[in-house]
């Protein structure tokens, strides 16, 4: 069974572009920790409840697309990975029906009491696991030239 990605709906503020006219490189990670933030909240991971929450350990951006000013933005998250401590998502940012840049981004479930990590109570990593979908073909690339 393949789970269908969570999704995060957001518009392009005007002060979110840059001198090129375009959707400046921060705010697509912005957009971004707002698509985590919302998956975050859906698993049920509330810090001020659960005494929990996941940290991002790593991330990769790829710059697709160009995003142009006022641009309705949908994230599609999907879990790739999960341990007994760690979660592994991608993002994909798409606009106008064009994917415009995807996220890895790799977290850890904390204790935020303790301040150190701590593994998913059972339930939850059960239900995560349910949700994962094979590993995207660009998933894990790294930076190289030539």
């Amino acid at each position: 069974m393949v789970s269908e990605p969570a999704t995060w709906t957001e518009d392009v503020r005007p002060e979110w572009i840059d001198y090129n006219g375009h959707l400046s490189e921060a705010y697509y990670v912005l957009v971004f920790g707002h698509a985590t933030d919302a998956v975050i909240f859906g698993l049920g991971i509330d810090p001020a409840v659960t005494g929990t929450s996941l940290y991002t350990v790593e991330a990769h951006v790829r710059y697709l697309d160009q995003v142009p000013p006022g641009a309705r933005l949908e994230v599609r998250t999907s879990v790739i990975g999960v341990t007994a401590k760690l979660l592994w998502l991608w993002h994909e940012m798409w606009s106008d029906g064009r994917l415009r840049a995807t996220e890895e981004v790799l977290a850890v479930h904390v204790d935020a009491g303790a301040g150190r990590s701590s593994p998913f109570p059972e339930e939850l990593r059960q239900r995560v696991e349910a949700m994962r979908v094979p590993v995207p073909e660009h998933a894990s690339r790294r930076i190289a030239v030539g």
